[in-house]
């Protein structure tokens, strides 16, 4: 199926049913995850992320380490069960043309994710920071999809370790339902 990302009606398609499994798997769980990431000195630094799914077609998550630090955001997205009661996936696509595929290994209490981050993201980082509940915050990501082309990506492939998960919000700020996104 061929999806028009950049439609504001991007995830209003018949997707595949979502697994029965949804409700207790997925909706509403709140996780808090870090990476381990070496960077190009070899060190190790310590990325810590946290996302809550907040319903069938969104998620709210922040960023508390790494170079994306600071960020709190949500999005539409699209999720996928891969082996009810172990393998979710959860896809979505930024305002800064960012694409996230994240899987959520849930007997290995594992998140695995491969992020094309685009070229304005990538190289602006402290751009991307703030919350997108501020119109400010939320026009300047929206323009870091216009720097380089679709090629121009760094694609971060990195696996997390999962420390807390729990439901509801804890500390993100819940959204509407129907919140833009895009």
């Amino acid at each position: 199926m061929l999806i028009n990302l950049a439609s504001p009606d991007h995830f209003k398609f018949p997707v595949s049913p979502l697994h029965p499994s949804f409700q207790q798997d997925i909706l509403n769980k709140h996780l808090v995850y870090d990476y381990h990431h070496k960077n190009e000195k070899g060190e190790t630094e310590e990325w810590r992320y946290e996302i809550w799914f907040f319903s069938s077609d969104r998620v709210v998550y922040a960023i508390h380490g790494g170079p994306m630090k600071g960020r709190l955001n949500y999005q539409t997205c699209a999720f996928q069960c891969i082996r009810p009661g172990q393998l979710w996936q959860c896809n979505w696509l930024e305002e800064t043309g960012t694409i996230v595929s994240l899987v959520y290994d849930i007997t290995e209490k594992k998140i695995s994710t491969c992020i094309a981050f685009s070229k304005g993201h990538w190289e602006n980082p402290e751009k991307a920071h703030g919350d997108k509940r501020n119109a400010d915050d939320f026009d300047r990501w929206r323009s870091l999809a216009e720097m380089g082309n679709q090629k121009d990506r760094v694609v971060l492939i990195e696996q997390a370790d999962i420390s807390e998960v729990f439901e509801g919000k804890g500390d993100l700020v819940p959204i509407a339902p129907d919140a833009v996104t895009l």
